[in-house]
């Protein structure tokens, strides 16, 4: 899998797509409240009981497919779930066995997976560490912070065990990065969690995510969220651990405010050092802040394939490996249309904020409120995202300018 100095691509235009492969879907082994996947298990058809994983024939269909669907010098390969540790590491070790099988000459395959870390020992690190795997690790804060919605199926916190596989991880030297959920009680102490990724988790890479969840209600004894069509605008009640809008605002410019005075250029927070690129004229880096969607599928245990992780749903079902192609699916005219839609369905208010460059409406899931004028499908965080903006508007534009770049809007 090495890469050679000035790849060919035999005349080909580069193509690049990416997916999120859930190849033991919507099972985890502990139960965080706001968690917004494991619900899918009754609509996708998945019994109780049942733990669907992808079988052998269906992840070499499924990495042979997505390699030969990309002909760039890098193939990034994402594993989500669920916890996809409870696969056990001699089920990635298939995984790596089928990329090298598939991988051509002029590219190298990389991988990525997302983790609780509670299953981590020192086997799994020493599989990730051999295999350059990137880890990222759900944790929400300290003890306190972390348990309050992050338990196991018992209602007990999964802090210690959390923090344990970060050391292995730490001991073992794999890189990995850290997911923080801004959920209704992290985001009133953003310090308190900033400062506890940056100096006892000591996280290479600090990511945050806003927790917006619509409520679920139940209908015949099936579980359904409100307003899943949201990429159709349409109006739902939030749940009551999602960050509220004004909260999400002041967690970001609490913690922008001590990134950029204590640790620019030496923490890095993707969030930040994305509006730094965009404040420069740069396309966004992250998906929910950029122009359109489309550009990441979710692929689960059985082959189908949706047009995104936030939208497995059936109207957003694309097809199935089995007998359809990845690569076409991705590049449908179905996904174009779905991508497009972010772009098409801002609300007036969006469409006059100066700020559009910045968020373009952001997640199109988070489009559950009304604009100034009572048009439906503003995003949820709106305000928040605005106070930030503000905020970092003159400090952003000042660091451009005294750098000698010219500002883009």
């Amino acid at each position: 899998m090495n890469i050679i100095s000035a790849p060919q691509f035999n005349g080909k235009a580069h193509s690049k797509f990416q997916a999120l492969a859930k190849p033991i879907g919507a099972i985890c082994n502990i139960d965080c409240s706001y968690c917004y996947y494991l619900g899918k298990q009754q609509l996708l058809g998945y019994s109780a009981n049942d733990k669907p994983v992808m079988t052998d024939a269906m992840l070499e269909n499924y990495i042979k497919q997505y390699i030969e669907g990309q002909n760039t010098a890098e193939i990034i390969f994402s594993w989500h779930g669920g916890e996809p540790t409870l696969l056990g590491i001699d089920y990635f070790k298939k995984v790596v066995q089928f990329q090298d099988k598939y991988c051509p000459p002029y590219s190298r395959v990389s991988n990525d997976l997302q983790t609780n870390g509670t299953l981590l020992n020192k086997d799994w690190c020493q599989f990730f560490k051999a295999n350059d795997f990137i880890v990222g690790v759900s944790i929400d804060g300290p003890e306190a912070l972390h348990n309050h919605h992050r338990t196991n199926k018992a209602g007990r916190g999964t802090f210690d065990k959390t923090m344990r596989g970060i050391n292995l991880l730490h001991e073992y030297g794999v890189n990995f990065a850290t997911l923080t959920c801004v959920n209704d009680v992290t985001s009133l102490q953003p310090l308190t969690v900033y400062r506890f990724l940056r100096d006892e988790v000591k996280s290479p890479q600090i990511q945050f995510i806003p927790v917006v969840d619509k409520e679920a209600i139940s209908t015949n004894g099936k579980w359904l969220e409100l307003g899943h069509q949201a990429i159709i605008p349409v109006q739902g009640n939030v749940a009551k651990w999602s960050v509220l809008p004004e909260d999400w605002g002041t967690f970001l410019i609490a913690i922008f405010d001590e990134w950029y005075q204590h640790d620019f250029g030496k923490v890095m927070v993707p969030y930040f050092e994305n509006f730094i690129g965009v404040w420069m004229g740069n396309d966004s880096t992250m998906c929910t802040l950029s122009e359109l969607c489309g550009k990441g599928l979710a692929v689960e245990p059985n082959g189908d394939v949706y047009a995104c992780d936030h939208y497995v749903y059936p109207e957003f079902k694309l097809g199935n490996i089995k007998q359809n192609n990845l690569a076409e699916m991705a590049l449908s005219q179905t996904q174009q249309h779905f991508g497009f839609a972010k772009q098409k369905s801002l609300p007036k208010q969006c469409q006059q904020c100066d700020f559009l460059f910045a968020c373009h409406g952001e997640c199109p899931k988070n489009r559950i409120a009304r604009s100034i004028d009572g048009e439906l499908g503003l995003n949820y965080l709106c305000s928040g995202w605005l106070s930030f903006f503000t905020h970092i508007d003159p400090i952003l534009s000042t660091l451009i300018e005294r750098n000698g770049y010219a500002l883009e809007r």
